[in-house]
């Protein structure tokens, strides 16, 4: 059964919105680096707290959880990040209202924790 398309689009939506402000951000701190306003070092540590902040707010607004099922096409491990490339995937929300296929999907992974971080 495939999801209908108002609910993908409103998360897609939602993505693209998180997606679009993390790359307007970039842009921004390029610029202002180019023109000399700030140091690369505070930019990038811009973006950390930028990232702190978004992953701080997905674990405390973000109640559903997703299961997904797929044949792992491939994957890898290189400077502490998965990654793993998985074929025919069917995402299920947890109340199995809703489906989602998938021919190919990209998952790229990371500790939430920074090297050196207690447990």
């Amino acid at each position: 059964m495939r999801h209908s398309t108002t609910v993908i689009s409103q998360r897609k939506r939602s993505f693209l919105m998180l997606r679009s402000i993390g790359l307007a951000l970039t842009d921004t701190l390029d610029d202002l680096i180019s023109e000399e306003r700030i140091h690369p070092q505070l930019a990038m540590k811009i973006l950390g707290n930028f990232d702190q902040a978004i992953t701080e707010a997905l674990q405390k607004n973000v109640k559903s959880r997703l299961q997904f099922k797929g044949s792992l096409d491939t994957y890898r491990f290189c400077d502490e990040v998965w990654t793993f490339l998985i074929k025919n995937v069917t995402f299920k929300m947890d109340n199995g209202s809703v489906s989602v296929q998938a021919d190919k999907v990209k998952i790229v992974s990371c500790n939430a924790r920074r090297p050196g971080e207690g447990q």
